[in-house]
């Protein structure tokens, strides 16, 4: 088990990584923004299950293999910007309805939860902070190291998801006021898919 000097160590970083905006608070802030709150969440929700798949992949030393390998790590790196960058452009064509703008979502939740999770997964970077981060706060000494590395992953995804629910909360009550406007719901998709095109753009650019 986890001691509880390292324990508290990890909580004080991660407040710090969880709450400093990054590719998962704005993917969230874009899809609460232009979908409202219930969208927010299952984008949030989607991004977790994604973190879940990392925290697994660092455990059975998959993340490991990928990372070794040049061409793994940009096949993964180039499809997840080309799917952000696709998710962007669909947006920004999108024509907005501007009729029964409060009863018609542009966006389902379970179809925003999806895309978060492939968002996510398809991120290398997820999976290299993963690797080289939780094997910091893991001591051989205090047990299995399986185990530990879980705990510590499972600890990520709870506060990161109280990250993004926050944020859609908030985003999705600015999203309402906005489709209640049709001059400022007219731009929204345009701003929503700006943010996953950049994103797509920065995630192609990084190098290991």
């Amino acid at each position: 088990m986890i001691d509880q000097t390292t324990l508290i160590t990890y909580l004080a970083v991660l407040l710090g990584f969880v709450f400093i905006p990054g590719p998962a608070v704005l993917l969230t802030l874009a899809r609460a923004s232009s979908g409202g709150t219930r969208v927010g969440i299952a984008t949030g929700l989607g991004i977790a299950v994604g973190d879940l798949i990392h925290t697994a992949m660092v455990v059975l030393g998959l993340s490991a293999v990928i990372l070794a390998s040049a061409f793994l790590f940009n096949l993964v790196k180039y499809l997840g910007a080309a799917y952000l960058i696709y998710l962007g452009i669909r947006a920004i064509l999108e024509k907005p309805h501007v009729e029964g703008l409060s009863t018609a979502p542009r966006i389902t939740p379970a179809k925003a939860l999806k895309q978060g999770i492939l968002a996510e997964v398809l991120n290398p970077k997820s999976a290299m902070f993963f690797l080289a981060f939780l094997p910091q706060f893991v001591n051989p000494a205090n047990g299995a190291v399986a185990l530990q590395l879980t705990i510590l992953g499972v600890l990520f995804v709870a506060m990161g998801l109280l990250s993004t629910v926050t944020v859609a909360i908030s985003a999705g009550s600015v999203g309402s006021f906005l489709r209640r406007n049709p001059a400022i719901f007219r731009w929204q998709g345009k701003f929503t898919g700006a943010i996953f095109c950049a994103l797509g753009v920065r995630l192609a650019l990084q190098e290991k």
